[in-house]
């Protein structure tokens, strides 16, 4: 059977050259949705390979005639995680290709202009791979937009900081990481007011530039203010490589930093117990049947590991789950709606069902693991299983 390709804007075939060929179907046949995304730049890393598997997702849907008997027509604009990229994209999407749903996954940086198109067109915002903004939150969410990513700064930051307490043996000095975002900052600066509550130290926070090509400055501040603990809450590029710099300046303690995307595979590379991940989605290593699935849709389409796949399969479940009930016409209010009753079974990616009401455009219950590596067991294993955090505000 011939494959349905996802329609790509010339900028993302540059990105992803040799996946697919440029589609021409009738959009008014078609689901049109847009995507303005980190696909090369700072911020692909992380947020690329959510698009990808979201772009392989929908490929087999069109494979197996659509939704509702209608394609997906995904728009795919590749925004750098520059702001004035990523406005040009959104007003492109809305206002040229007329879509119905738009999606975000980039730096927050980029996220005020994305919003103000959105709403400029009254077209639903979705969030997928990138940070929710608060504007998603309960209890009275914005009518136009949704979060699906695992991490939130607002209910992370305060599992984060309290796991520290509960596991630290003695007064804690903390050397906090992010980046110079908007959100990575805030989640950065509600760390040390909710340490500080607690009775922790912070000695330094360090906001790193993700074009950074050496981190030893920013790790030998954080060492040298005496820092007992590290926390991190940024890209995992920021995470892991700040981490691998304190360790070769000597330092020893503890670092607790949220399991991105790349975390199961990191853990096993760096080999080190003292780096731990806190995350809402679950290890390939559990080897639940939707592992399987995401592996074999991977095979010879995915340009990362298959291991990076499950937040853009989640979103890929998600988009489906939307369009299917939406219904044929469709139309950005009718969208919208749809959004605004989700209930996803996760299939196990996460600890529990993905649920969006009309106030809450978050989710209802957030989930997270623990984990770090064994080197005597040589394997990455569970610290703690899924804490339920109720989500309601």
């Amino acid at each position: 059977m011939m494959r349905a390709p996802v329609c790509l804007s010339f900028a993302a075939v540059l990105a992803t050259a040799g996946l697919l060929p440029i589609c021409g179907a009738s959009a008014q046949d078609a689901y049109t949705v847009g995507v303005t995304a980190a696909m090369t730049g700072p911020a692909s890393a992380t947020q690329a390979p959510v698009i990808e598997m979201l772009r392989i997702y929908v490929d087999r849907l069109n494979a197996k005639g659509g939704i509702n008997g209608h394609r997906i027509n995904l728009l795919i604009e590749d925004d750098q995680a520059e702001p004035s990229k990523a406005a040009a994209n959104a007003t492109k999407l809305v206002r040229q290709e007329n879509v119905v749903l738009l999606i975000n996954s980039s730096f927050s940086s980029t996220y005020g202009p994305v919003i103000a198109e959105a709403k400029r067109g009254q077209v639903p915002l979705w969030f997928a791979g990138a940070v929710c903004p608060k504007e998603t939150h309960p209890p009275k969410a914005d009518p136009l937009l949704f979060c699906s990513t695992g991490f939130d700064f607002s209910v992370d930051i305060p599992v984060a900081i309290k796991a520290i307490k509960e596991m630290a043996k003695g007064p804690v000095k903390l050397g906090l990481v992010g980046i110079p975002v908007p959100i990575s900052r805030i989640g950065v600066d509600t760390a040390e007011k909710l340490a500080a509550t607690l009775g922790m130290e912070t000695v330094d926070k360090e906001f790193i530039p993700p074009t950074a090509a050496d981190y030893t400055p920013f790790a030998n501040k954080i060492k040298s203010a005496g820092a007992n603990w590290g926390y991190a809450y940024a890209p995992w590029p920021a995470e892991a490589k700040t981490f691998e710099a304190l360790r070769r300046l000597g330092w020893t303690g503890p670092y607790l930093a949220y399991g991105h995307i790349q975390a199961e595979d990191e853990l096993a590379r760096i080999g080190d117990p003292g780096l731990q991940v806190f995350m809402a989605n679950s290890l390939f290593q559990d080897n639940l049947p939707v592992h399987k699935e995401i592996r074999d849709a991977a095979a010879g389409k995915y340009q990362f590991p298959a291991t990076y796949g499950t937040e853009g399969w989640l979103s890929g479940r998600i988009l489906e789950q939307i369009l299917t009930k939406t219904g044929w016409p469709a139309s950005a209010e009718k969208v919208t709606a749809a959004m605004s009753s989700l209930n996803l079974d996760t299939q196990g990616i996460r600890g529990g069902a993905l649920v969006w009401t009309a106030e809450n455009h978050l989710r209802t219950k957030q989930y997270y693991r623990f984990y770090h590596y064994d080197p005597e067991r040589k394997s990455v294993v569970r610290l703690r299983d899924w804490l339920e955090v109720d989500v309601t505000d």
